[in-house]
């Protein structure tokens, strides 16, 4: 668990001063990644991680949270290769969403999200903000076929 938390933060490093406000990673703790694997999941390609990702099901979607790519591996696929393992759980969950959340300022996030196939659906606020701070995006997830 110590090694997703070292990615994440590292991964999440650039965002400092960049977005308002700060990310939650600051706050993410040993703790709190367990409390994700009892909540959800924390799916992660490589040892130690190249990538990870958090998995929450909801009643109406598969919610994706901290998508991290280590330095080195981006533009390799992995970010791509997590959303498609994703979408293969949200199906077997009978889950007909992906969702997930990226701050306003980081577009080149949106662009690649979409080029992944999502599409914005919404804009959100943290509390004592008046204007949207975060955009929320969503992807179908086609369902398997019945297996007999």
């Amino acid at each position: 668990m110590r090694d997703v938390l070292d990615l994440i933060q590292r991964s999440f490093a650039f965002m400092e001063g960049r977005i308002d406000p700060p990310s939650s990673m600051h706050r993410l703790t040993l703790a709190a990644l367990q409390d994700q694997c009892r909540d959800g999941e924390i799916w992660g390609i490589g040892t130690p991680p190249a990538a990870c990702i958090f998995l929450t099901p909801r009643p109406d979607c598969l919610y994706l949270g901290k998508l991290a790519v280590d330095e080195t591996h981006r533009g390799t696929g992995l970010a791509r290769t997590l959303v498609e393992l994703a979408a293969t759980r949200a199906a077997a969950l009978g889950l007909p969403v992906l969702r997930l959340q990226t701050r306003v300022e980081l577009t080149k996030n949106h662009a690649a999200f979409a080029r992944m196939g999502f599409r914005k659906t919404g804009e959100t606020a943290h509390p004592g903000f008046d204007r949207p701070t975060s955009v929320t995006m969503e992807k179908s997830v086609p369902a398997h076929p019945a297996r007999a």
